[in-house]
């Protein structure tokens, strides 16, 4: 049931008739009706076309989210159920249901459901809300998850400073089903992790790198990786099952690193084979370049260092440095794997800022592999900004 209507400005119904799910508040003209957050309106071109149906948020520059299209199309418990079965038999599709295995099952826009992110680790769903629309449809969303997994339970985890933005609190707890044990164990790729659901980052696991774990684990065969920003270790784990000599995973937590020593533990690794260091990374790659301590390959997967326009510049530098003293601890034929996961920065600026560094560096290097998120975080053809983990390992001279 539609609670109200926008109208758009003229000429700005452009990017709907394109299929871009999101309209910003200088789109809109006027809203009739009083709708509550999170309701469901219909928006309209100026002239009265009808465009879409979508959520409401009075407290965000993104004034509504794009539920559907279709004009018959009703926005209730039916509508969820369809969307997220479709999901579902995209991920069947790829291979990417393995009972023990991880996997994300919804990627909000990606799979028409804004503001909805769900990840399946085992028999455990963890889902985060970032919309004021899929806030109000949570419990739906978990319950169809749950009914149509046959997992034991939906737990959330959003924990997001985001919400904010529409006007929600923060909050976590169990959604549905029973409640996650303390600590998860996925299988990806032969490999066992642990997952923390409760305290880990994101939802407990960095799921849009499966791809890349593998890429790393082909190229790590006789090197010395140093693993920066390694989080739980899990490109270091796939370093050494890949041949690698040594890894050094570098991270400024130290119950992730506590996490790290365990995947390195189950999947019976040596202790010789690697190190853990609790360490600020730029600090740590600063003393390596001062020591002249070196690497055949060094791994650069850093947090979101641009959140916001205002802060592209600032995170331009962040990235650019930490490849420069990436590129100044590499050995001849090492190879640098550097990652950005801000949205904001797109590819081509990426490759320009990688190369700036090489150049700052005073190193020749080439492409190698361009890397991507996996493909279970989709980018539909009509919402590019779904792309938003770019990742260059790059071979220098």
């Amino acid at each position: 049931m539609k609670q109200g209507a926008l109208y758009l400005r003229k000429g700005r119904e452009k990017s709907l008739l394109r299929r871009h799910p999101w309209i910003f508040s200088g789109a809109v003209e006027r809203v009739e009706g009083i709708p509550e957050r999170g309701a469901t309106v219909a928006i309209h071109a100026s002239d009265g076309r009808f465009l879409a149906c979508g959520a409401y948020s009075p407290d965000s520059q993104l004034r509504a989210r794009v539920w559907s299209f279709d004009p018959a199309e009703q926005i209730n418990a039916d509508f969820f159920a369809r969307r997220i079965a479709r999901a579902l038999a995209y991920r069947a599709f790829l291979g990417y249901d393995a009972p023990q295995g991880a996997c994300r099952l919804l990627a909000a826009e990606a799979d028409g459901l804004p503001g909805v992110t769900a990840d399946r680790y085992g028999d455990w769903i963890v889902v985060q809300i970032s919309s004021a629309g899929a806030e109000r449809f949570k419990h739906v969303i978990a319950d169809a998850l749950l009914a149509k997994t046959n997992c034991r339970g939906v737990y959330e985890r959003s924990d997001l400073a985001a919400r904010k933005k529409e006007g929600l609190a923060e909050c976590a707890g169990l959604l549905a089903g029973e409640m996650p044990p303390e600590s998860l164990s996925i299988v990806e790729n032969g490999l066992r992790f642990r997952v923390d659901v409760f305290r880990g980052h994101k939802t407990g696991f960095y799921l849009d790198q499966k791809e890349n774990r593998c890429a790393v684990a082909s190229l790590s065969a006789g090197r010395r990786v140093l693993n920066c920003f390694a989080y739980t270790g899990t490109f270091g784990v796939c370093a050494l099952k890949g041949g690698a000599v040594h890894v050094t995973n570098v991270d400024s937590s130290r119950p992730a690193l506590e996490c790290a020593e365990e995947n390195f533990r189950v999947n019976s690794l040596p202790a010789s084979a690697y190190e853990n260091v609790e360490a600020d990374v730029f600090a740590y790659l600063r003393h390596c370049r001062e020591s002249g301590r070196t690497f055949d390959m060094v791994i650069l997967d850093p947090p979101k260092f641009i959140d916001s326009k205002n802060a592209l510049m600032r995170g331009c530098r962040a990235y650019k440095d930490i490849a420069l003293l990436g590129f100044q601890i590499l050995n001849p034929g090492g190879l640098l794997v550097n990652f950005s996961c801000s949205g904001l920065m797109e590819r081509p600026l990426f490759q320009k800022i990688t190369a700036d560094a090489a150049l700052d560096a005073g190193r020749e290097a080439r492409i190698l592999r361009e890397l991507s998120q996996a493909p279970d975080h989709p980018v539909p053809l009509a919402f590019p900004e779904a792309l938003y983990l770019k990742g260059i390992v790059s071979i220098v001279r």
